[in-house]
């Protein structure tokens, strides 16, 4: 293994970010980890006395973050980002409050940013440090039911592109995470849902919602394994702007590849027409 890391998560309460901080912690890091009550906080801290570091924080508290990132630095310098914070959202998008695709953006992108950008100086100072984004494979493919979701991965993922590259120059790398179907709480208590209210979707999205319920807890991926490719990525020195993590991740996102390289092809010559 590689030196030691300072390694700063958000939302260490459960999920990747729990599986994460563990394995982190395993392999003898320090884990600097956000949670939203001060009970969660003692349990975490448990973990590994000393190296386990709780930080009262919701990402969402955008007046508090820089003061508590200059904190943290204060006390050592950080390696790692990892924004891990975050929740999904489902509702076909006809149905869907506008207020909650604004909540979904305000968790999972704005409050991804604002970390980012506490960080950043700090890391820039230094030209050291590594970002990683989780993402999702949401945020390449699409499925009914979840637009909200997907258009704040969408968000995350060119956010997380941009960034690598202002910040290439710096020695700081970015990381886009994006998992596919993994056994954590993201389609089961963590999910907010939207209420029915339009019969015309019946037929298509009640099947749709009702087999992703069923399947919560049962999905292919193990969130330990997917703690275990990320340690892979942190101690990498050369990590990719962006990584995969599940088969279906993989097959999804090649699917939908291939059929915008289809589209593209056949529609090359419309595409050309406006030039000149």
């Amino acid at each position: 293994m590689s030196a030691a890391k300072r390694i700063f998560i958000t939302g260490v309460s459960s999920g990747f970010g729990r599986a994460l901080a563990q394995q982190a912690l395993d392999a003898g890091h320090t884990v600097i980890g956000t949670l939203r009550n001060q009970q969660a906080l003692q349990a975490f801290e448990l973990l590994a006395p000393g190296r386990a570091l709780g930080c009262l924080l919701d990402v969402t508290d955008f007046a508090r973050i820089d003061a508590v990132v200059a904190e943290v630095e204060a006390s050592g310098a950080v390696d790692v980002l990892i924004n891990n914070a975050g929740y999904g959202h489902e509702g076909i998008l006809e149905e869907s409050p506008l207020e909650e695709m604004r909540s979904q953006f305000e968790v999972n992108v704005f409050g991804a940013v604002a970390m980012i950008k506490a960080f950043v100086p700090f890391f820039r100072q230094r030209r050291a440090g590594h970002i990683i984004n989780i993402t999702s494979m949401g945020g390449f493919i699409t499925m009914p039911g979840i637009s909200y979701y997907c258009a704040s991965k969408f968000a995350l993922e060119g956010i997380s592109d941009t960034l690598s590259k202002e910040l290439k120059p710096f020695n700081i790398a970015v990381t886009a995470v994006a998992p596919g179907s993994f056994r954590t709480d993201w389609a089961g208590r963590s999910m907010q849902r939207t209420a029915r209210s339009i019969s015309d979707y019946d037929a298509s999205f009640d099947p749709i919602r009702q087999a992703r319920e069923d399947k919560s807890g049962k999905q292919l991926g193990d969130p330990q394994k997917a703690a275990l490719a990320m340690l892979q990525l942190i101690e990498s020195t050369n990590p990719p702007a962006h990584l995969l993590l599940g088969s279906d991740a993989a097959r999804l996102v090649r699917d939908r590849l291939a059929q915008m390289t289809t589209d593209i092809d056949a529609w090359e010559s419309v595409s050309a027409s406006t030039d000149g």
